[in-house]
């Protein structure tokens, strides 16, 4: 079973990440299911969401404790919210920003570390700054956990017409971007 956690805050599209990686998932016939934990329900606020992917029907019910991966839609949540906590070793990150790993003091993390800059991304392909349907192209790319023409048929699903085409364009930009970065980064792994 493929466990992500996704922290962000209200507005973001947490939950709408969580909701596309399932939706992705069953598009290829597997099994999934997302789910949020909000504290204060409003615009701004920390929001974490979950998602979990296998072969077989999942029966648990409660929230990713041991996620293997995380998503941080905000680095302002680094020194907020202890994002890391009970992320298995060597767990992938996948952090929406401009800015690389050794600046956010992310380098520490024994795991692979990718930024990109969905919000950037987002804004470009569709307009609006919510990175929350974009980040998962990115996940995608990292870990491998669903496909990218899943994950832009469940965009395109959830946001028909030119705003899901804009957005799926903005997803798989982001899955080429992590890619690559990734690919850049695994002779430096090999060592």
């Amino acid at each position: 079973m493929f466990r992500v956690r996704i922290h962000g805050r209200g507005g973001q599209g947490a939950v709408t990440a969580a909701e596309l990686l399932s939706v992705a998932a069953f598009v290829e016939g597997r099994y999934a299911q997302a789910f949020p934990s909000f504290g204060s329900e409003r615009t701004g606020a920390p929001v974490t969401a979950f998602c979990r992917i296998d072969d077989r029907p999942i029966r648990v019910r409660e929230p990713v404790t041991r996620p293997d991966a995380l998503v941080i839609q905000d680095a302002t949540l680094l020194h907020q919210v202890n994002v890391f906590e009970g992320l298995r070793p060597g767990g992938p990150v996948l952090d929406n920003s401009p800015r690389g790993a050794h600046d956010l003091g992310l380098d520490r993390l024994t795991g692979p570390v990718v930024t990109a800059p969905a919000t950037t991304l987002a804004l470009r392909h569709a307009g609006r700054p919510v990175p929350g349907a974009v980040l998962p192209g990115g996940l995608a790319a990292l870990t491998g956990c669903v496909t990218i023409d899943s994950l832009a048929a469940a965009v395109q699903d959830r946001f028909p017409g030119p705003v899901g085409e804009a957005t799926a364009d903005a997803a798989r930009e982001e899955y080429d971007h992590v890619r690559i970065a990734r690919e850049e980064r695994l002779p430096a792994e090999a060592d």
